[in-house]
């Protein structure tokens, strides 16, 4: 079926034109960082024609969390989020990879910072998109000297927009000295995650990977990676993680919607493994790029169709 792509947004309760979906110069978010979002892929299978948005219900749910966590007037279900959002698309006529960026932000033209008695609106936009980091190359990365803020500092639970300043001086940093991404270290020293991705580990065929505590995400795909990995037997321990560890793995991956499962080959300058793809990630990463596409059917719960 021919492709007609409409670039339109939800916006203040309706879909309306992309250009149409603009905020005033005054809004309370806009200048401080109060706006709760999320992001959302959508993989198009060509075999079935349809377009099959992953754990789209997960997503909300978490974007729903979020709004309790930093006490944002919402009332919105996870189903009333997923049904605008798979109208959007349908209205929008994609056939082809996209990502979604639903945000749920305080509206009110006024000053000061505060979450409560501030009005919110929430707007979704549509973006094609494939790689967000290279999946197939692997990719260079350093610890950064920036520390991952922790609950006590803002809510890790929480995708909140004002927290991503944090991420941005650690990405900036790592790109800057000719890496392709970061690595945050916690308050205490250990390993959290990237910039904006999860990170796993493997050492002697068990999988590693920070647990909550570590003032990290809780994201989708890191938990569709932990179950993944359940399946295929293999052992998972989450704990804390030093930073010499880092330097004598197996393997490292990342893990996020954005970066889906990308491999690790540097971390300052030392080699990880042998420096190429090891079996466990390239298992794990062939089978997540078939699940979101409908290629296997034990994990057909995960993809929501579109058309």
């Amino acid at each position: 079926m021919p492709e007609s792509i409409k670039k339109l947004s939800y916006f203040e309760g309706k879909i309306v034109p992309e250009s149409e979906a603009n905020i005033n110069i005054k809004t309370h978010a806009l200048q401080y960082g109060t706006t709760v979002f999320g992001g959302i892929r959508g993989y198009y299978d060509s075999s079935s024609d349809n377009l099959y948005v992953f754990r789209i219900l997960d997503h909300y749910k978490r974007l729903v969390n979020s709004t309790k966590i930093m006490q944002l007037q919402f009332t919105k279900t996870p189903e009333e989020l997923r049904d605008i959002t798979l109208d959007l698309l349908k209205q929008s006529g994609y056939r082809r990879n996209v990502y979604l960026r639903p945000f749920i932000y305080t509206s009110a033209l006024q000053l000061s910072p505060r979450f409560h008695d501030v009005p919110t609106e929430l707007a979704i936009y549509v973006l094609e998109l494939d790689d967000y980091l290279d999946t197939k190359r692997g990719l260079t990365t350093m610890v950064s000297s920036w520390r991952r803020f922790d609950d006590t500092v803002i809510p890790t639970l929480s995708k909140v927009s004002g927290g991503y300043v944090n991420s941005a001086l650690a990405k900036s940093e790592a790109v800057q000295n000719g890496y392709d991404e970061a690595i945050f270290l916690d308050g205490r020293g250990f390993v959290s995650e990237g910039s904006a991705e999860n990170i796993f580990l493997v050492r002697d065929g068990k999988i590693i990977t920070p647990s909550i505590s570590s003032s990290l995400l809780e994201g989708i795909t890191r938990r569709s990676v932990l179950q993944l990995a359940k399946d295929s037997g293999y052992e998972i321990i989450e704990r804390d993680i030093t930073r010499s560890e880092l330097y004598i793995a197996d393997e490292i991956f990342f893990s996020g919607t954005g970066v889906q499962i990308a491999w690790v080959s540097e971390v300052d300058k030392r080699k990880i493994g042998n420096g190429e793809m090891g079996p466990i990630t390239k298992k794990l990463q062939s089978t997540f790029f078939d699940l979101v596409v409908g290629k296997n059917q034990n994990y057909k719960h995960w993809l929501t169709p579109v058309y």
